[in-house]
């Protein structure tokens, strides 16, 4: 028997009401945020050389946390992950048209980081399993200009980052990672964005954990560690008396994190495992519930890898459904399923790009005397990416709502309802 009418169609919605917002703060953060308040000292950075050039003591707990928790010898604790990356590239040593393979399927800071040191951001296709750079489209994309790679572990799950790793250290470029989406994820039972040169991570409402705003960089490297430090507290007025001879890219910035956000953040990272575990729960369930409905391409989990679900990602095979991804996506809304379609802009495509006009209006720094290469952002570049934005991805933000059960059955139930009347909606 035919379930009832699509809501799309006149009939009922199967979620009535809406689901409810994701929030990771509990009292523990409060009481610590509240502790810093009490005792006054919000702040103890100082832009020179000094003691405090490193931060106050809350700063220097979690950032000694966070490097114990992910397996690592320094943390560097930033105002965002944006920050993060936009140090990270002039920590690594990135020189004006110098050009970083970036991926098209990502947040827009993940490129512009690159511009921000004038610099050149080339976009590398990304695979349909993951969504993440593919180490082939990689490979064709290197330059005799090429210096690093920016990879992306979107959505939860790592990219390929060993054949990616072995790409750059064959060509000589540096790594990182923008684990924004995937702290906790592991990767061959290393912490996701611990395995590159540096890795950054975001701190930000709606990731897994948050400190209202905020990011970390993770690295190995003593002297990345202290290039990061010093682009991230005014490295001008400090490589003086720190006896810093390397000048390269010590123009400094104020990426400083506050002490309450680092005492919220202390008590958000004791959370991490089992606000983790809650997403693969609901992910579980999901891929349960939904088994089986023909055209629906469920999430990929790698071998020897973890996913932490930012996005429950999907794709629909529009030409076995016959119905266009846009009018599947009405019939879900329509029942009450918060979900999106295409995940992210490709960044290629962004008027940025479109016009190269970054820096004033005449082409900066794509015409330049510095940048000696020639890139092209027209549509076409990444069809992997392109497709998939344009007609095949369905997600369900994890991050954004709360998916008890109840809710997540009231997902299924959508799907499957929608799935009953395809032929209504064709």
């Amino acid at each position: 028997m035919r379930k009832s009418k699509l809501a799309l169609l006149g009939g009922p919605k199967t979620i009535t009401e809406p689901f409810v917002h994701y929030c990771s703060i509990g009292k523990e953060e409060t009481q610590a945020a509240q502790a810093v308040i009490e005792g006054g000292e919000l702040s103890r950075f100082l832009g020179c050389w000094h003691e405090d050039f490193y931060g106050g003591p809350k700063i220097r707990e979690f950032e000694s946390a966070w490097a114990s928790d992910f397996g690592v010898k320094h943390a560097v604790t930033v105002n965002s992950n944006t920050s993060g990356l936009i140090a990270a590239v002039g920590a690594i040593g990135i020189e004006p048209g110098d050009e970083v393979i970036v991926s098209p399927w990502t947040m827009s800071a993940t490129a512009t980081a690159i511009l921000m040191w004038n610099a050149i951001p080339v976009f590398a296709d990304i695979e349909t399993e993951t969504f993440n750079l593919d180490p082939v489209s990689i490979e064709k994309n290197i330059t005799p200009y090429t210096r690093a790679i920016m990879v992306t572990d979107i959505f939860g799950q790592a990219a390929k980052l060993d054949e990616i790793m072995s790409i750059a250290r064959r060509h000589h470029l540096k790594v990182i990672e923008d684990a924004a989406q995937a702290p906790g994820a592991l990767y061959k039972g290393r912490r996701v964005g611990a395995v590159a040169d540096i890795g950054v991570y975001s701190l930000n409402y709606h990731k897994h954990i948050h400190t209202g705003e905020g990011g970390v960089c993770v690295t190995n490297d003593d002297r990345l560690a202290e290039r990061l430090q010093l682009i991230r507290n005014h490295a001008e007025a400090v490589v003086g008396g720190k006896g810093v001879t390397d000048l390269s890219n010590m123009l400094g910035y104020n990426f400083r994190m506050t002490e309450i956000e680092a005492a919220i953040g202390i008590e958000q990272l004791k959370k991490l495992p089992r606000l983790i575990a809650e997403r693969q729960r609901v992910a579980a369930r999901l891929e349960d519930g939904l088994a089986g409905l023909p055209g629906l391409k469920l999430p990929a989990v790698m071998p020897d890898c973890t996913h932490v679900y930012y996005v429950y990602a999907m794709q629909v095979d529009t030409e076995q459904l016959g119905v266009a991804r846009t009018r599947l996506l009405e019939a879900l809304r329509a029942e009450g399923v918060p979900a999106i379609g295409g995940g992210y802009t490709n960044i290629h495509q962004l008027p940025l790009y479109q016009t190269k006009t970054a820096y004033g209006r005449n082409g900066f720094p794509w015409k330049s005397d510095f940048y000696k290469g020639s890139v092209s952002y027209e549509k076409g570049i990444c069809p992997v990416a392109e497709k998939l934005h344009e007609q095949t991805e369905i997600g369900l933000q994890l991050c954004v709502y709360q998916y008890r059960n109840a809710e997540v059955d009231a997902v299924i139930r959508s799907f499957r309802k929608v799935w009953d009347h395809l032929d209504e909606l064709k």
